[in-house]
């Protein structure tokens, strides 16, 4: 019984993160947020509403500097005060934005935002269990080769998430009548707008596919249903 004890204390854990990270990605939603009043952004939800026959999309406005979309593990759709300054400034067109919040809502309707809370509470369990393991074996660097293992494996999951929203955008933008070529075109601003161009991080350590591989992708799905 007593082997088993760092896994089972590693899943208690893992739990109290998983609640624990939940709570606090609310509270600081909530605290931080309101809801979008631009008219043009709204009226294109509408349309990306109807063609999914619901009532409403309902986005909010997070009050933050950095350039994101996020979907909470609640379901809600945050675009970020960073990002919504570059569409006011005209860097980024409406369709663009609308863009984003399509791709927000692929991981929404996919089950990722809530998945991903519970896979980085699961993935804090497993790196914890791991290094005690390794630990016995290889004292003092067995929390390295943990934190290795379990960030190529995130990585790796986080990228398949973002080709499968990026699938969903694509699918809802041409039934919405609003088309990918506003997906594609922000992707070609994407690295520009949040100082991403030329980063050094190999594509196998990243957690965003790269935005070719991204742009040929909505390609070959356009070529596919085209077909």
């Amino acid at each position: 019984m007593l082997k088993f004890t760092p896994i089972l204390l590693a899943l208690v854990y893992g739990l109290a993160m998983y609640r624990f990270s939940v709570w606090r990605t609310t509270r600081e939603l909530d605290a931080r947020s309101t809801e979008l009043a631009d008219a043009t952004l709204r009226d294109l939800c509408a349309r990306m509403a109807k063609a999914l026959e619901i009532e409403r999309i309902k986005v909010h406005i997070y009050e933050i500097d950095p350039i994101n979309g996020l979907a909470a593990p609640d379901g809600r759709i945050f675009i970020t005060r960073g990002f919504y300054d570059r569409y006011r400034q005209g860097v980024v067109t409406a369709e663009e934005m609308a863009s984003v919040i399509a791709h927000e809502l692929g991981h929404v309707a996919l089950g990722h935002a809530r998945r991903r809370m519970i896979d980085f509470s699961g993935q804090n369990a497993m790196r914890t269990a791991l290094a005690m393991m390794l630990n016995r074996v290889l004292p003092g660097v067995g929390m390295i080769i943990a934190n290795g293992l379990m960030s190529l494996l995130t990585a790796r999951l986080s990228r398949a998430d973002e080709f499968e929203a990026d699938a969903y955008a694509s699918a809802l933008l041409v039934k919405a009548g609003i088309g990918t070529a506003p997906q594609k075109s922000l992707f070609e601003k994407l690295d520009h707008l949040t100082g991403a161009r030329g980063a050094a991080t190999p594509a196998w350590l990243s957690s965003h596919p790269g935005t070719t591989d991204r742009i040929a992708a909505i390609a070959a799905n356009e070529r596919k249903w085209q077909g």
